[in-house]
C-alpha cells in the first residue's frame, strides 16, 4: 500500500530551489560589495560584481569611485583564467559606452564569461539594454531581474537622477514623540542619542550635498560635515533668501559652500561671496520665501544628484507641500516636550485622505530611539 504521507513533489524540484539560493546568495554577495562604494561613485551608480565557476567564487570586485575601474573589470582581474566558461552576478546592467574607462561588455565577452545574471537594466541612455543586448549577440546567456528590488533601492539616487533629470530629496528630522524638533526656546541639541546621531552622519555622507534653512544655520551653526563615521563629505547648501549668512558661519568651507539666494538680493553681498569661493545662486522668490522649484531647477543645474534636507521646520515644512521630497527619514527619541517648535507646519491638509502616506516602510532601532523610513514620492 502507498504511504499517503510520501512527498507528490516534482522529481528534481528541489535542485531547483537549491540553485536558486545559491544564486540569489551570489547576488546578495555583489550587492553587499556594491554598497561598499556608497558616497564615492556618483554620479556612477554602485555595483558589484562576482564570478562564480562551479559553485565557487574566483573573482569579486565593486566599483570604488568615479573614474576608477568598474565592478565588472575589478571582478574580472580576479578570476583571471578562471573567468573563461564562469558566471557573473552584477546588480546593475554592465555598461556598452566610453567613458572614464572602456565598456566593461568589452571585457566581459574577452574573458570568456558564459553566463551573465544581473538585477536590471541601467537607465541611462547610452546604455538602456544596448549592454545585454551586445552579450547576448556574443553567445553570452543573459538573464535580469534576480534582487530587482534591493537593487534599486541601493541605487535609488542615481536611477531617479536619470530618469527625472532631477535630484533625489531625502528629508531628514529628530523629533520628540510629540513631534517638537526644539524646545520653546530653541533648544534642541541633542534630542537624539549618540547612536541616533552617527547614523545621521552616515547618511550625510551618502548624498551629494546636505541643505539647510538660513534660519537653522543662525540658531545652531552647525558645520554640516560628516565626522562621527568615515565617509564623504557633502557640500553645503544654505537657503538663504536675504544673504543673511555670515562668512564665519562653521558651515562655510569654500569650493564646498552653495548659498541660494533671492533675485533681489544685493549684488555686491553675492559677489562678496563668490570672492571667497562660496557659490551664491539667486533663484525666483516670493518676498523672501525662495520657490521650491527653483530651488530644485538650481539644484539640478548644480549637478546634484541626491540632496540630504535635514531642516529645519520651515524649510522642511516648504518641500513637503511642495510634494519635491522623494523619501523621508525621520527619527523620533522617547522624549516628551510640550510646548516647543513643531518639526512640521501646516500643509493645508483637511482630510486624512490628504495625508502624505509613506510607502516601503523600514524601522531601525538605534539605542532608545527609532528611525522610521519610506518613500513619499514617485519610487526609483
Amino acid at each position: 500500500m502507498m504511504n499517503s504521507s510520501r512527498s507528490t513533489r516534482p522529481a528534481g524540484s528541489s535542485g531547483v530551489r537549491l540553485r536558486e539560493r545559491q544564486e540569489a546568495r551570489f547576488m546578495d554577495e555583489a550587492l553587499a560589495l556594491a554598497a561598499k562604494g556608497r558616497g564615492y561613485t556618483s554620479p556612477n551608480p554602485m555595483v558589484g560584481a562576482v564570478v562564480v565557476k562551479n559553485g565557487t567564487v574566483v573573482g569579486r570586485g565593486y566599483h570604488r569611485q568615479a573614474g576608477l575601474a568598474h565592478a565588472e573589470v575589478v571582478a574580472l582581474d580576479e578570476a583571471g583564467e578562471a573567468a573563461r566558461g564562469a558566471t557573473m552576478y552584477v546588480n546593475l546592467e554592465p555598461c556598452s559606452h566610453h567613458g572614464r574607462t572602456p565598456p566593461c561588455t568589452d571585457r566581459i565577452i574577452a574573458s570568456g564569461i558564459e553566463r551573465l545574471v544581473c538585477s536590471h537594466i541601467d537607465p541611462d541612455e547610452r546604455v538602456n539594454g544596448r549592454g545585454i543586448e551586445l552579450l547576448r549577440k556574443a553567445g553570452i546567456d543573459v538573464q535580469v531581474g534576480l534582487r530587482e528590488r534591493e537593487a534599486r533601492r541601493l541605487n535609488e539616487h542615481f536611477l531617479h537622477w536619470k530618469t527625472t533629470g532631477t535630484p533625489w530629496l531625502t528629508l531628514k528630522w529628530a523629533q520628540s514623540l510629540d513631534g517638537r524638533v526644539a524646545t520653546s526656546t530653541g533648544n534642541s541639541q541633542w534630542i537624539t542619542g549618540e547612536e541616533a546621531r552617527t547614523h545621521a552622519h552616515r547618511l550625510r555622507s551618502w548624498h551629494d550635498a546636505v541643505l539647510i534653512g538660513v534660519g537653522t544655520a543662525l540658531a545652531d551653526d552647525p558645520r554640516l560635515t560628516v565626522r562621527m563615521v568615515e565617509g564623504h563629505q557633502p557640500y553645503h547648501v544654505v537657503l538663504d533668501p536675504g544673504l543673511r549668512l555670515s562668512p564665519n558661519a562653521r558651515l562655510v568651507e569654500p569650493g564646498n559652500t552653495v548659498i541660494l539666494c533671492a533675485e533681489s538680493a544685493d549684488p555686491q553681498r553675492i559677489a562678496a561671496w563668490e570672492r571667497n569661493d562660496v557659490q551664491a545662486v539667486p533663484v525666483r522668490s516670493h518676498g523672501d520665501v525662495l520657490e521650491i522649484e527653483a530651488v530644485l531647477e538650481a539644484l539640478t543645474a548644480l549637478r546634484f544628484q541626491s540632496v540630504f534636507v535635514e531642516g529645519g521646520s520651515r524649510t522642511l515644512t516648504s518641500f513637503l507641500k511642495a510634494g519635491a521630497a522623494n523619501r523621508l527619514t525621520v527619527f523620533i527619541a522617547p522624549i516628551i516636550l510640550g510646548e516647543g517648535i513643531p518639526a512640521v507646519g501646516d500643509l493645508g491638509i483637511e482630510t486624512l485622505d490628504q495625508a502624505i502616506r509613506l510607502r516601503e516602510v523600514e524601522v531601525e532601532r538605534f539605542g532608545n530611539d527609532l528611525c522610521i523610513t519610506g518613500l513619499c514620492g514617485a519610487g526609483p
